[in-house]
């Protein structure tokens, strides 16, 4: 690919993905090479100059090094040393720096024993031709935005400038109007002539009501209520809305969009993605606040500073959980202070990100490129976090926690631990060592007693040994041996002052982000944009200043929280506002929920963005009336199509507003990964209600199961379905979240990644999807559960293909449709009738396979598992040959796009 067509890939990649690209702007034909060279040169510096010289050159030649020449500044490069200056600026050819760099005409190459990567000596001599400039730490890399060299337009800045209270606008069409967010929709429609479509039927809006808040289908008599009601439908719907936001269904719907935006997960990640003990107090915390209708402020406070707002409220400390939703990982192998960076960077990044809609990891190695964020506003912020520790505190379990599941848990899991160590036991002893459990009995050192098969994948006793034991420390880890503790351990947090002996950690700038290149040191603060924006831009209202944060170890967090959370901050109140509508209406009115900066989208509607979030504080910061605000408005309750009738209308509309961005009409979406497996267990009479808890473990795809997942050298636990049929059969939430291992349909039907922050699902359309609807295990099991339950309703063939569509779709079928589905049921019973469905067969352990890394050898070994106390799925053997024939029409139903997308 030529150097241009891949800059304009890469354009579009970061356009489409709304991330801050730190090297997108050095290619040629971009943003930076449109830049003056100088301030390529500036940039060149703080990327790759600076830090270089820092690592690799200052250790011989600063302040300490035995060498002559000075490399710390650009003096002391002009000044040189013995064979005169080091630096020529406008002239890299006669730069003894950079023919150093070269090893060339009689300079030694530098550094010793292993010279610099090609781009970097590059990077050296653009910076030397275009003048080789300086940028000293404490200086522009090191201060708030720069007044004095501002360079943002107003319009790249809109989202760091005061809320403004903006009037309702007059619309002489008032017919039109349910509430005022109709008048600023009108407002950009009647510009534009565009007449909006009608109010949508009312099945069509229970159904988009039901599945924006509770996230399943509506039930046929709930539909049928909605219809009998005999209010206007505008007010008959305010019924409907006030009872789904009641349920606690809401929560559970609710609560997983947050969850998207945190990366929620059971697990660490990395090489080994250990368990987090009891990471679903956190997530149950989530669903419980939005249920609560807790206002969104406080909501703030609990997850970033719960403990420095009351350390004795277990609730508090269940919020912090939100601080350890990230990946991370700590191995024999890690350097500590690099995993330490890790978090910090991870957990600054992350929490602007959440709440304040900004991208920040441009900022951690230099001054972001594209927004008023320098790289002390984000070592500020990071500093805020400097002494913060993870730590175990005991945290009781609420009266409303969920805490029946521990006995389940244990009496899968335990008899297997138990297994391993003596296991293992038998092994050490056999080998001279010493075994864990007391009394263990002794063996000849003569016989080998049989290992688990994970050991036969080293060739040594000792690693055999090895392997055993880090089984058993992945099974102790785990949740389901620990419930019965009463700890909520690793998720809570402390302070300094109580963690690391009263040390404070200091934070310093790094530059391009190296721990080994420390510039100026920071003061826990901050972002200074929104008290700088609007005086450089001469705005005549007052900015949000930044407050003072302690600079001892205590309540840093609690300072930023409150920053955050304040109804003066311009990007919070914005940017809940913006994910709340993009929930409801499939786009933000920021497009780019994550990114309120340079990069990202403009808003649609600006001034609407701005009156709802004045309306949103003034409200009590609560979610619940933000929903009956937006549910309420035509704009919501619109038709996806205009009639017939209005084909001209149409027309127009789709010719002047292409994409919908006006809102002319709802715009059709399909239904998330979690929200179509609980719909399936829904209509199949599957779906178990139970609340919160410890994450069960449903079936997923048999050939995912007999992968050996590798840690540290050996084989993980292979993955266990829930034994109880209830359990595996939980609403999406509520399953077992684990990063490296994610459900097939979940997965295929673009799930959050749970390593990034997910803004909104993509939607995709691929063939696996087919495959996974249309012909995996799970889908025929709900299917033939689907057609039973619609036999015990009814034995009439015809009513039980009206059932099927009134569950399905929320509607009767028309007569063809009837007819249809009455044809496909009888040429599928005299098809079924004609042939045997396969043999029941109980479920064995997966046998694995796996190749060493030593030897290369392949080894093929059975998992320890029992299913002696499985529930079994429904199978074909055990119904007739009519209901296998109904399962047939229910299958078709649920694959099609009635079902699986909210219009």
């Amino acid at each position: 690919m030529k150097h241009s067509s891949l800059s304009r890939a890469l354009k579009w990649l970061v356009l489409i993905c709304g991330t801050s690209v730190c090297w997108y702007t050095l290619l040629p034909g971009r943003a930076g090479a449109q830049q003056p060279p100088l301030a390529q040169a500036e940039q060149l510096f703080l990327e790759k100059i600076s830090t270089t010289l820092t690592a690799k050159c200052q250790i011989c030649h600063g302040e300490d090094g035995a060498a002559a020449l000075d490399l710390r500044s650009r003096d002391s490069l002009l000044k040189g040393g013995q064979r005169g200056a080091a630096l020529v600026p406008g002239n890299a050819e006669r730069s003894p720096l950079y023919l150093a760099l070269l090893g060339r005409d009689g300079f030694k190459q530098m550094p010793p024993g292993k010279p610099l990567p090609h781009d970097v000596i590059a990077a050296f001599k653009q910076w030397i031709e275009a003048g080789a400039p300086w940028i000293e730490p404490g200086t522009d890399a090191a201060a708030p935005v720069a007044e004095a060299k501002w360079a943002y337009a107003e319009d790249d800045v809109w989202a760091f400038t005061p809320v403004k209270r903006y009037a309702v606008p007059a619309i002489t069409n008032t017919q039109r109007i349910q509430t005022p967010v109709d008048a600023f929709i009108l407002q950009r429609l009647n510009a534009k002539a565009i007449q909006p479509a009608p109010q949508a039927g009312r099945v069509t809006l229970i159904r988009r009501a039901t599945f924006d808040l509770h996230g399943l289908p509506p039930t046929p008599e709930e539909v049928a209520a909605f219809l009998r009601d005999p209010l206007p439908t505008a007010e008959a719907f305010e019924r409907v809305v006030e009872r789904l936001l009641a349920s606690p269904r809401y929560g559970e719907r609710w609560g997983r969009h947050w969850l998207d935006v945190v990366r929620y997960a059971d697990t660490a990640g990395g090489s080994n993605d250990y368990e987090r003990p009891n990471a679903w107090r956190y997530r149950d915390y989530v669903v419980r606040s939005f249920n609560e209708d807790k206002p969104y402020d406080r909501f703030i406070l609990e997850q970033i500073a719960g403990d420095e707002l009351d350390p004795n409220n277990a609730e508090n400390l269940v919020a912090t959980g939100f601080l350890r939703m990230g990946p991370w990982e700590h191995t024999s192998m890690s350097v500590e202070a690099v995993t330490r960076q890790e978090w910090l960077d991870d957990v600054t990044h992350s929490t602007v990100t959440a709440f304040a809609g900004l991208t920040m990891g441009c900022a951690k190695c230099h001054d972001h490129k594209f927004d008023p964020i320098s790289a002390k506003d984000y070592y500020s912020v990071q500093a805020v976090f400097a002494t913060t520790y993870f730590e175990e505190r005991p945290a009781e379990f609420l009266q409303t926690e969920n805490v029946s599941r521990a006995g389940a848990h244990r009496a899968q899991w335990q008899p297997r631990l138990e297994r391993v160590e003596q296991k293992y036991d038998e092994l050490a002893l056999a080998l001279g060592k010493k075994p864990r459990r007391k009394g263990a009995a002794q063996a000849t050192n003569t016989a080998l007693v049989e290992v688990p098969p994970q050991t036969e994948l080293k060739r040594t006793d000792p690693k055999q040994i090895e392997n055993l034991e880090l089984e058993r420390a992945y099974l102790k880890r785990s949740e389901m041996l620990n419930l019965a503790l009463k700890r909520f351990a690793p998720l809570a947090f402390s302070v300094a002052s109580t963690a690391q002996n009263n040390a404070v950690e200091e934070t310093f700038i790094l530059a391009g982000g190296n721990l080994n290149a420390r510039g100026e040191r920071v003061m826990p603060g901050v972002l200074s944009a929104p008290g700088i924006v609007p005086r450089r831009l001469n705005l005549k209202v007052a900015p949000a200043e930044a407050p003072e944060l302690p600079r001892t170890a205590e309540r840093r967090r609690l300072g930023l929280a409150r920053w955050i959370a304040s109804r003066d901050n311009p990007l919070t109140s914005r940017v809940i506002v913006n994910r709340v509508w993009q929930y409801h209406f499939g786009k933000g009115l920021v497009e780019t929920s994550n990114n309120f900066g340079k990069l990202g989208k403009r808003p649609t509607h600006p001034e609407l963005l701005d009156w709802l979030a004045v309306k949103f504080v003034e409200n009590g910061w609560s979610i619940k009336k933000l929903h009956r605000l937006l549910m309420s408005s035509a704009a919501y309750q619109r038709a996806s199509q205009y009639p017939e009738a209005e084909k001209n209308r149409a027309e127009h509309a789709g010719k002047a507003d292409p994409e919908n961005r006006l809102l002319a009409r709802f715009a059709p979406h399909r239904i998330e990964a979690e929200v179509l497996r609980d719909s399936l267990l829904m209509v199949s009479g599957e779906l178990n209600w139970e609340m919160g808890g410890p994450g069960g473990f449903p079936e997923i795809n048999a050939d995912l199961v007999a992968q050996p997942r590798l840690i540290m050298g050996t084989v993980a636990p292979a993955y266990e379905a829930s034994l109880a049929k209830a359990d595996r059969n939980r609403r999406t939430i509520y399953t077992f979240q684990q990063r490296s291992l994610i459900n097939p349909l979940v997965e295929v039907f673009n799930g959050a990644n749970p390593n990034e922050s997910c803004e909104f699902r993509r939607t995709s359309t691929i063939a696996p999807q087919v495959f996974s609807l249309f012909n995996s295990r799970f889908s025929a099991d709900i299917s033939l559960a689907f057609a039973k339950r619609l036999e015990t309703m009814t034995g009439d063939r015809a009513q039980q293909v009206e059932l099927a569509f009134q569950l399905a779709f929320q509607r009767t079928p028309t007569p063809r449709e009837k007819q249809q589905s009455l044809e496909h049921l009888a040429a599928m019973t005299a098809l079924h009738l004609a042939r045997n469905p396969a043999p029941f067969a109980t479920r064995m352990p997966a046998i694995a396979v796996v190749n060493s890394e030593f030897s290369g050898e392949t080894f093929r070994f059975t998992e320890d598992q029992d299913w002696s106390r499985y529930e079994y799925n429904l199978h074909p053997s055990q119904v007739s040959a009519e209901t296998r024939a109904l399962a047939e029409v229910c299958l078709a139903l649920v694959n099609a796009n009635e079902f699986v997308y909210v219009y």
